[in-house]
Order: structure tokens, then C-alpha cells, then sequence
């Protein structure tokens, strides 16, 4: 049954009554119920809209801190601490100047570059950063000690080195690095020997060194096994120290794609994760990976046979020619009056 809602209008003939548009009636309804609702979602618009700027403000400041800290890995004060020549990827990673440019750039990116109270409480947000060195990885993650007042402090600390090691089931065991280079240990002559996979073929009895598809899956495999087990565990350790200072964010460790992890273990380089940042009524999580190594523009040279001919070929080949002119590039070279050599075809040297 309908009702009408009515208005009293006083005219000459005395009162009368009629009735609204029956339309009206239900804008007014309308109006009524789903204002409030208009309301509160656009408010929620606002919101989130303040949500993704302020992610996308922290994902940039995340990034660029990474990528600072990645480039000073390899800002080494000794010599003896630069690549070899044996070994294109051996470098020691510098980790303090890694982690004071992090920290630094991460501060200005996120406005606290004066407020050290503000620092302090950041730490909280990461639980663990991990620096991947040639032959082993650290990680920068909360742990108690005890001050010389014999005070337990806790705070984020660097662990010691952690090797990238595998085992067999007999007792022999690898350490691995970012290449193909090895520590060997032989349980059943119990000794250690090192050298690249390819000068051990034969020479031990870890039959995973013959096979170079495997081993290069294994190797790949354990160090990033390794790694993702003992951030599992100091993040662990970090939800518990921190619920003890008020934090009662669930810290996790996240889901890294193939493709990064792939990236990561190339090369050394850094991983830093943030989490738990309240950011409106949501949180925070993100990581990012950064690069240690300078990528440096080939060099050709210009050499001559011993028959007088003349070659370019890049500064990686080895040949025993006598090298005339360095060039930039293989055009000029060529232009020269080089002609091109490669090193997956020798020849006659």
C-alpha cells in the first residue's frame, strides 16, 4: 500500500491538502540514505589517494637508499681489496660504507635527515638488510649484547660473515661463491683444496664438480636457500624484540620473485626490507635490491700477429699479439684498419 506524504495549503476555501509527487518522495529517500554513504567514500578516495603517494614517496626513498648503498660496496680503500684478475667478480663489499650511505640517503628521502629520534624509531620498520659478498653474506639485523655496564641492549648489528655452503650425504662439502671458484673439503682424506670447478674436475671425489649443469644449479640453488633461511629467522627474532617495545606488527619475510633473487646472487650487491610503517589504516612492506658492481665500457685493442696482420679484439681475449693503439669502440677500430678477432675463435696466435 502507498502513502502519499500530503502539505497543508490555506487558500480561500479553507484548508486543503495535496498530495507530493510520489518522485519526489523517493529522491528525498534517496537522498537521505545514500548522502552519508556519497560522503564517506570520497573521504575514503581522499584517502587512499594520500595512501599511494605517501607508498610512492617511501618505495623511492627505499630504492634510491639501495642503490646508494649497492654503489659504495665497491669503494675499497687497499688495493688488495680490488677485483682480481683471476676472477672477473671477486671484490671485497665494503659493508659500513654500504650501510652509512643507505642510511643516509634513506634519511633525507624521508624527511628525517635532522631528527635522530625519528632514525632510531625507523630501524624498528626494517627488520634485516643483507650485503652478498663474494664467498658469503652478512646481514644487518636486531640482536641483544650486553653494554660494559653489563646492560642488555638491543639494537641492529652486523653478523659475521656466513658462507655459502652446501654438504653431501657423505660428509663432503662445498663452499660456493659468485662464480665458479671453490673451497673443497674432502671428508674421507679430510683436507681442503680451492680452484675453480673446471681446474678440480677429476681432482676430488665431490663428483657435483664434474657436472658443470648441476653444479651451477646447486650452487645457485644454496645460496639462495641459504640466505632466505636466516632471513626467516632473524625476522623472527625481530617480531619478538620488537613486541617487546611496543611493536605488534607481524613481521614476515616476503615473497622475492625468481627474477630478483636471479639478479641478486649474479653479482654482490645489497637487500634492504621495510615493513609494518603504519600508512592510514593500512601498512607499509616493500624491499629492494641494489648492485655493487661498476659496469665498465669494453676497451679494444689493436694488436699484430706474428705474420704482420692487424687485429682488434676486446680487452677480456688473450693474445700474445704486440698492441699498437687502444680504441674505444669497434667501429673505430675497424676504420683503422683493424680487422675484428674474436675470442671463441682464437686462431693462430
Amino acid at each position: 500500500m502507498k502513502v502519499a506524504r500530503t502539505v497543508r495549503r490555506r487558500g480561500k476555501g479553507g484548508d486543503r491538502i495535496k498530495p507530493l509527487p510520489i518522485s519526489i518522495d523517493l529522491a528525498i529517500l534517496f537522498t537521505a540514505i545514500f548522502f552519508p554513504l556519497f560522503l564517506i567514500v570520497g573521504m575514503r578516495s581522499e584517502s587512499l589517494e594520500d595512501v599511494r603517494y605517501v607508498e610512492m614517496k617511501y618505495t623511492a626513498a627505499l630504492r634510491t637508499a639501495v642503490q646508494d648503498g649497492g654503489m659504495m660496496l665497491n669503494d675499497n680503500e687497499t688495493q688488495a681489496k680490488e677485483s682480481a684478475y683471476d676472477s672477473l667478480k671477486f671484490m671485497r663489499a665494503d659493508k659500513e660504507k654500504a650501510l652509512d650511505s643507505f642510511a643516509r640517503t634513506l634519511y633525507v628521502n624521508m624527511g628525517i635527515a635532522e631528527d635522530t629520534a625519528a632514525q632510531a624509531a625507523l630501524w624498528w620498520y626494517i627488520p634485516a638488510m643483507v650485503v652478498l659478498d663474494y664467498d658469503g653474506y652478512y646481514l644487518y639485523v636486531s640482536q641483544t649484547y650486553s653494554s660494559e655496564h653489563g646492560e642488555e641492549i638491543m639494537q641492529h648489528r652486523w653478523t659475521p660473515k656466513i658462507p655459502y655452503a652446501w654438504t653431501d650425504d657423505t660428509g663432503n662439502s662445498i663452499r660456493f661463491t659468485l662464480d665458479s671458484f671453490v673451497h673443497v673439503f674432502e671428508s674421507g682424506p679430510n683436507r681442503w683444496q680451492s680452484g675453480f670447478r673446471k681446474d678440480l674436475i677429476g681432482e676430488t671425489g665431490v663428483a657435483l664438480l664434474d657436472d658443470k649443469d648441476m653444479f651451477e644449479q646447486v650452487r645457485r640453488i644454496t645460496i639462495m636457500n641459504t640466505i632466505q633461511d636466516q632471513l626467516a629467522y632473524y625476522i623472527q627474532r625481530h617480531n619478538q624484540i620488537a613486541l617487546r617495545n611496543g611493536i605488534s606488527y607481524t613481521f614476515t619475510l616476503p615473497l622475492i620473485s625468481r627474477e630478483d633473487w636471479v639478479n641478486t646472487i649474479d653479482d654482490i650487491g645489497i637487500m634492504a626490507f621495510i615493513q609494518g610503517i603504519p600508512v592510514g589504516d593500512q601498512y607499509y612492506n616493500n624491499y629492494a635490491l641494489g648492485g655493487g658492481r661498476l659496469v665498465k665500457a669494453p676497451v679494444y685493442f689493436g694488436g699484430i700477429d706474428s705474420r704482420g696482420l692487424k687485429y682488434y679484439y676486446r680487452d677480456a681475449c688473450q693474445y700474445n699479439y704486440r698492441v699498437e693503439e687502444v680504441f674505444p669502440n669497434a667501429k673505430e677500430a675497424a676504420a683503422a684498419g683493424y680487422q675484428e678477432k674474436s675470442c671463441y675463435n682464437p686462431g693462430v696466435l
